[in-house]
């Protein structure tokens, strides 16, 4: 399989070295495409790029590791929100660095998903670095699932979470470096192929791995397929027709 009609659900165009460069990637190789952004002011300039394309959608975000710095840009997340269909990258960080930050983003991520409850019709990539439980006690609090889909974008969880998850009508987004990991492979083995989406995070993969830059998802394709025990062209098929009933707008 080569990246010709890959599917991204969670990068970073706007991060890559040049951005214009990434898009105008994606676009070539019919890559549909989830550009995430990390802060509110992000959105414009991404949604510009991706306005005129067939295969790049942006998203509105708010990163939970950025919500210390800019919490005060909720208000033009609130203001934007209207306007688009895809929300992301959005959700909680409990790891060391951003802890500190913890209660501010509940807050955020309470609002921000309160928010998309009442709008509905969001697609909405979620953070979830030590935060599974409390990231579906909000899903399932504010009732997000019954107006919009939630994507669990690099979801490591427990099995029972996974299933709760599921039953809360989530999707997962996945990339090689994730799904090579114990809990990646035991997520493979509880989700249906038709919940999975793939994804690089790039630019932020380890460089031992594939998802050196947007759409280079070969290698979570052969991880997937050999999961679920199907050909990779089967495989790759599956999950494309997963992301275009998604990204329809």
């Amino acid at each position: 399989m080569d990246v010709q009609d890959a599917v991204d659900f969670h990068c970073h165009l706007d991060l890559c070295q040049d951005m214009r460069a990434a898009y105008a990637r994606c676009e070539s190789a019919r890559c549909l495409t989830l550009a995430v952004t990390t802060t509110p002011k992000a959105f414009a300039r991404n949604e510009s790029m991706a306005r005129d394309g067939r295969f790049v959608r942006a998203a509105l975000g708010i990163h939970p590791q950025l919500v210390a710095q800019r919490a005060s840009e909720l208000s033009l997340f609130e203001e934007l929100a209207p306007s688009t269909r895809f929300i992301g990258e959005v959700g909680l960080d409990a790891g060391r660095r951003f802890y500190s930050s913890f209660e501010r983003q509940k807050l955020v991520f309470e609002r921000v998903m309160a928010l998309c409850a009442r709008l509905g019709d969001k697609v909405i990539s979620i953070h979830s670095v030590r935060t599974a439980k409390q990231v579906l006690d909000v899903v399932e609090q504010v009732g997000i699932h019954r107006s919009c889909v939630p994507v669990l974008h690099w979801f490591s969880a427990s099995r029972p979470e996974i299933r709760r998850a599921l039953d809360l009508g989530c999707y997962f987004s996945v990339n090689e470096q994730m799904i090579t990991a114990p809990t990646g492979q035991k997520l493979l083995e509880t989700v249906p192929l038709s919940r999975v989406l793939t994804e690089t995070d790039a630019p932020f993969q380890s460089g031992e791995f594939g998802g050196k830059f947007p759409g280079d998802v070969r290698g979570a394709i052969q991880l997937i397929a050999r999961a679920y025990g199907m050909d990779q062209a089967a495989t790759a098929a599956r999950i494309r027709r997963t992301a275009m009933e998604l990204l329809t707008v």
